[in-house]
């Protein structure tokens, strides 16, 4: 007696797959029915179909790619076999990578949660020479209230002072003892200024700053600062200064630079309704430095427009009677650096002549 066709339902309900994954599978040629009404579009299948369906509706729930699924209809069951234990292992295999992975993530998890403070120790006097050579830096744009804050950035044996305004960027870094994970926290200008007077005033004492989820403090002898940190977008400094390229130095003299700078020409350029000086500087090849004015460069000497008092700032900054200037041409950034300090540092924009 033969038997009588099933509809897309009934399949669905037998098999365990829904009306829409066979609706799928009819698509990818990979459970046809076997035959559809002309006039209806109804699809049909007969009993002999059945097997097929619940084969494919157990090869999907456990995972089984569509190529696999795709040859284990049409395959003997020996060659279905096979398909089997082939996917059998690629879910061991993959059990095995997740059972590693979750075990670091909780070793990670269990490391936060017992190292929550990083210690930062070092020399007073080191602590409040970096404050001092970023403070010029900070931004006071309303507009980008993240800038107007000092980014601490301890590694493993560095605390890294850095502010920028975005049209330049003071760099300090110092040795220092770190005990805990690395961090990287800007701090409001203002807890800035309350660390550097505590490390300015004090008279003895090496600084110890203390980093947590609470907030931050540091701690000179018996007197302490506290305060909250921030949680902002800080620009990320050592990819900025990693894109930084120069081709020539010079070492320069700053009391002689500054007085150079006084009554030498100026630039004027005004940008947002300000105007403001920009001094050029040109080097030579053989690092000579002149402070010029607009014209065209002499010969092989490289040049650079800044603004005058953010170079001014600079050098007061660095704290050196002597300071390297580095610069590769007009539009790039000039780095003023000191000779015996590569940590700490100064960036300016150039400002297009």
């Amino acid at each position: 007696m033969e038997r009588e066709p099933l509809s897309i339902g009934e399949l669905a309900r037998i098999s365990g797959l829904t009306v829409s994954a066979l609706r799928f599978y009819d698509r990818n040629r990979i459970l046809v029915p076997a035959w559809v009404d002309a006039h209806t579009g109804y699809r049909w299948y007969t009993a002999d179909q059945v097997r097929a369906a619940r084969l494919v509706a157990g090869l999907r729930r456990v995972g089984m790619p569509l190529a696999g699924i795709t040859a284990a209809v049409r395959a003997e069951p020996a060659v279905v076999r096979a398909l089997l234990d082939a996917h059998l292992r690629r879910l061991e295999d993959g059990l095995a990578d997740a059972r590693r992975e979750l075990s670091r993530i909780r070793a990670l998890l269990d490391h936060e949660e017992t190292v929550m403070t990083t210690r930062i120790s070092l020399p007073r006097t080191d602590l409040a020479a970096a404050f001092g050579a970023v403070r010029f830096a900070v931004g006071a744009d309303p507009e980008l209230p993240q800038l107007a804050t000092v980014l601490i950035d301890v590694d493993v044996d560095t605390v890294t002072l850095v502010a920028t305004d975005r049209h330049r960027m003071a760099v300090a870094g110092a040795a220092a003892t770190v005990t805990g994970p690395p961090v990287r926290v800007p701090v409001p200008v203002e807890l800035a200024d309350r660390l550097r007077e505590l490390l300015t005033s004090a008279t003895a004492g090496a600084a110890t700053l203390t980093v947590s989820a609470d907030g931050l403090t540091l701690a000179v002898g018996d007197a302490e600062v506290t305060g909250r940190t921030v949680e902002v977008d800080y620009p990320d400094h050592r990819r900025l200064v990693g894109a930084v390229t120069t081709s020539r130095s010079a070492t320069v003299r700053v009391d002689a630079l500054r007085a150079a700078l006084t009554g030498a020409p100026t630039v004027v350029r005004e940008h947002d309704g300000v105007r403001y000086d920009v001094t050029v500087l040109s080097v030579d090849d053989r690092g000579a430095v002149a402070v010029v004015g607009d014209e065209p460069a002499d010969g092989a000497a490289l040049r650079v427009g800044v603004n005058r008092e953010f170079l001014l700032d600079a050098l007061d900054a660095g704290d050196r009677g002597q300071l390297v200037l580095e610069l590769d041409g007009p539009i790039t950034p000039l780095l003023v650096r000191r000779p015996d300090d590569e940590r700490t540092f100064s960036l300016l924009m150039p400002i297009k002549l």
